[in-house]
């Protein structure tokens, strides 16, 4: 008999399925209940899911989304204690390693970096990168998470990474619903992974529906299997993906196509595509709904009959694997180990909600004869909650005010410090670790300055670049770069020239117009290690890849609670080309959407050098914005690039003045030292600070400071109104207090509010000029 076939084993497999779908049942009762906000779970694709977990080795990592508990449970990542504490949202990351109640449940992540933020040693692990719920999202990172694996099988130099890959024998495991293929990365992901040879494994848990639409609304021909034909594995070209569908409820066959998934994968790093039919949702999509709303009587009955774990009873009756009464065992045993599990997530996730209601209530005692009465109903509240407990304590603190005498209870002092203490913590433990403060993080970096020779040297900006990278990529083998023409071309403005050639094409890589697996590809070499440098081509084309940008990237570590990083650093380029999509400044839309990433906005390439070198001695995703009309600007050399750094959040003073500040940043610099020119001539003395970087935004208060002196504000800006200058403002006027240093409104100067046009005359009608900001400092100064 097959080993996998092995009657101790298939029983320990059917437990696990039962005590899986009991959870996924107690679930909704839970929500149903009260004691949970939402639910969703993995209730009919358990079968597949354990087929699966049994060529799941360590070292290797899991993509997929909010149906793979089964998985979790069988690999031993997680078990269903944590799966309640998730569910009930506990902040404890003991109780939920996954997210600290920041992920609503079932989505999964395992812990990649120790409490000082140390990567752990991955080889010796089940992996998880963190789910995200966006549709597909967890595509494009799954290109990197096996991309990673070719490279350390096959670049020497990284075979000292043995924390990260066994020469390069892991597997990256992509999880996904039948529906979410609709997407286009999900396609995105595909092609690239079939390109790139690398050892993805892809599961597609196909139950027909996405929530209400069938398959027929879904994909042409309604047939998935079908569509991924097209990208079958030559073994000419050694491209494409390997091809299995497999019923869902059929477990030898699907322990079969997993295994020879597995090998093909693994020894030979040719990626598969299994795709499961035939599978149910025995409660629907999520305890939003019933899919007896959109499912008709027939279906219903035939999800019935072609439920997974009755399938499996009557298999492993039939062959003699196991006796009735043992799985009827079975099933009640995993009945109590489900519930058991349950209640002591839920008196954990509880007690100490319980112990802030007494001190509360002892508290409000202490009051008056409602404080008694609110005291009281605290005591009797059976599903006490922070949020409850602060609300009741600031009606009582602050109940006395108003324009009308009322009736006052004085509170004790205590009470309104345990007010304020408590309102602190939540924040905290919600709100930390957004960016890293632990020895990774950008700050920790010294600051060694530029040093040049005594013959200063011009060259254009585009060498600096390329001395930067080059002297990079010889002392770290993890730096990777890629993009849209980085290779043979040496990128669009020839800051990689020549280093395809020195490196090779797996450091130098060319791929195709595909943004959103770029950034993709980065996260999920980012999380396996690597150093990536992923290159967008233009900035405006950075729209394509905001998804995992935003819902990926910048929240990841946030999401985690520090439990993974992934520092990527994307480069790209924009502002002042011609052209409508080649000259945009979306900087409002970054600096909204990539809180978690650093945003750094070198008005030159010999800061972008320094700020690169910083971002690559540290361990934080970032975007680097360098300036289109900078590549060709000539710049002294320094003679220490690549140890040559600078701070995050520090602005330059390119100009000293006494009458006004003027704030910008990137290719605006330029126009405005041309603009306080102007303006000395007619005796204005402007004075002119470089941000540098929007996140973080000038750390140390010099822009106040400035203010303190001119009592006058400007900010330059190509964004359109209300965007990155609305940010800037904010930042200056509330956060740092300028407001109180000012003696006229603050003033923006910004681009128009419609798209930059093209020609030179479109540029100068759309974009902010030195004539703009001349006459707009004639009017500040009348104020």
């Amino acid at each position: 008999m097959d080993a996998q076939l092995d009657p101790m084993a298939l029983c320990a497999d059917y437990r696990l399925a039962w005590l899986s779908r009991h959870t996924s049942l107690i679930t909704r009762r839970e929500v149903m209940s009260g004691n949970a906000k939402f639910g969703t779970y993995g209730d009919g694709k358990e079968l597949a899911q354990l087929a699966l977990a049994h060529v799941f080795q360590l070292g290797d990592i899991r993509s997929g989304y909010y149906r793979d508990q089964t998985f979790m449970f069988a690999t031993g990542a997680l078990t269903p204690q944590q799966f309640f504490a998730q569910l009930y949202g506990h902040t404890d990351i003991a109780a939920d390693p996954t997210s600290g109640g920041r992920m609503m449940n079932a989505h999964f992540a395992t812990r990649m970096l120790d409490s000082h933020g140390n990567w752990l040693n991955q080889s010796a692990r089940i992996n998880s990168a963190a789910d995200i719920s966006p549709t597909a999202g967890q595509m494009p990172r799954l290109v990197g998470l096996a991309y990673a694996s070719r490279l350390y099988r096959e670049l020497p130099e990284l075979q000292y990474l043995s924390t990260f890959s066994q020469r390069g024998n892991e597997v990256a495991f992509g999880m996904i619903g039948n529906a979410s293929c609709a997407e286009g990365v999900f396609w995105e992901a595909i092609n690239a992974i079939g390109l790139l040879r690398a050892p993805a494994i892809i599961s597609v848990w196909d139950d027909g529906y996405g929530i209400s639409v069938p398959n027929e609304k879904q994909f042409a021909k309604a047939d998935l299997s079908a569509l991924l034909s097209g990208f079958e594995y030559d073994p000419v070209s050694g491209q494409g993906l390997r091809h299995v569908a497999v019923h869902g409820w059929d477990y030898s066959a699907l322990l079969e196509a997993y295994v020879k998934a597995a090998q093909a994968a693994r020894e030979e790093h040719i990626p598969s595509i299994v795709h499961v039919t035939e599978l149910t949702q025995p409660q629907g999509h999520s305890t939003s709904g019933s899919h007896e709303r959109y499912k008709s009587r027939q279906r219903l009955e035939w999800e019935r009959a072609h439920d997974p774990l009755p399938r499996m009873r009557c298999w492993l009756l039939e062959h003699d694997y196991a006796s009735e009464s043992t799985l009827n065992d079975i099933e009640r045993e995993t009945a109590c180990e489900a519930e058991d599990a349950r209640s002591a997530a839920w008196q954990a996730f509880q007690e100490p909600l319980r112990s802030k209601a007494d001190q509360l209530a002892t508290l409000l005692e202490q009051c008056d004869s409602q404080g008694l009465a609110l005291a009281a109903q605290i005591r009797a509240e059976q599903r006490p909650s922070v949020r409850g407990l602060l609300t009741t304590a600031h009606s009582v603190l602050f109940r006395g005010l108003g324009p009308t005498p009322a009736t006052k209870c004085n509170p004790p002092s205590a009470l309104a410090n345990w007010y304020m203490a408590e309102r602190e913590a939540l924040r905290k433990s919600y709100g930390s670790h957004l960016y890293r403060a632990d020895q990774h993080a950008t700050h920790h970096v010294p600051v060694v300055p530029a040093v040049y020779d005594p013959d200063l040297i011009d060259v254009p900006g585009y060498e600096i670049l390329r001395a930067t990278f080059d002297a990079w990529l010889a002392k770290d083998a993890r730096v990777c770069i890629f993009g849209e023409d980085v290779g043979m071309l040496g990128d669009v403005n020839q800051g990689t020239a020549g280093l395809q050639e020195k490196y090779g094409p797996l450091r130098i890589t060319d791929t195709g117009i595909r943004e959103a697996t770029i950034i993709g590809q980065a996260i999920g070499m980012a999380l396996r290690g690597l150093r990536p440098i992923a290159e967008i081509q233009y900035l405006d084309y950075i729209l394509y890849a905001m998804s995992q940008l935003s819902d990926d990237l910048a929240t990841l570590h946030w999401r985690t609670v520090g439990g993974q990083a992934a520092p990527v650093i994307v480069r790209t380029r924009g502002h002042r080309l011609e052209g409508v999509w080649h000259s945009g400044s979306p900087m409002g839309t970054l600096v909204n959407a990539l809180r978690g990433m650093h945003i750094v906005v070198p008005r030159d390439m010999t800061r972008a050098s320094g700020f690169y070198s910083t971002l690559l001695s540290a361990g934080e995703p970032a975007l680097v914005v360098e300036v289109l009309n900078g590549y060709r600007q000539r710049e002294q050399l320094p003679n220490n690039l690549g140890e040559y750094t600078l701070a995050l959040g520090v602005p330059e003073v390119l100009r000293t003045g006494s009458d006004m500040t003027l704030v910008t940043y990137g290719a605006c610099c330029r126009i405005a030292m041309a603009a306080a020119e102007q303006l000395e001539a007619v005796g204005i003395h402007m004075e002119v600070i470089d941000i540098q970087c929007l996140l973080p935004f000038d750390i140390h208060g010099l822009i106040v400071e400035s203010l303190k002196k001119t009592n006058r504000l400007i900010v330059l800006d190509e964004d359109v109104p209300g965007g990155a200058s609305a940010y800037i403002l904010q930042q200056i006027i509330e956060t740092q207090a300028g407001y109180w240093h000012l003696d006229a409104p603050p003033r923006t100067i910004t681009a128009q509010p419609h798209r930059p046009a093209y020609t030179s005359d479109g540029d100068y009608a759309s974009k902010p000029n030195a004539e703009d900001v001349f006459l707009a400092a004639l009017e500040v100064m009348k104020q």
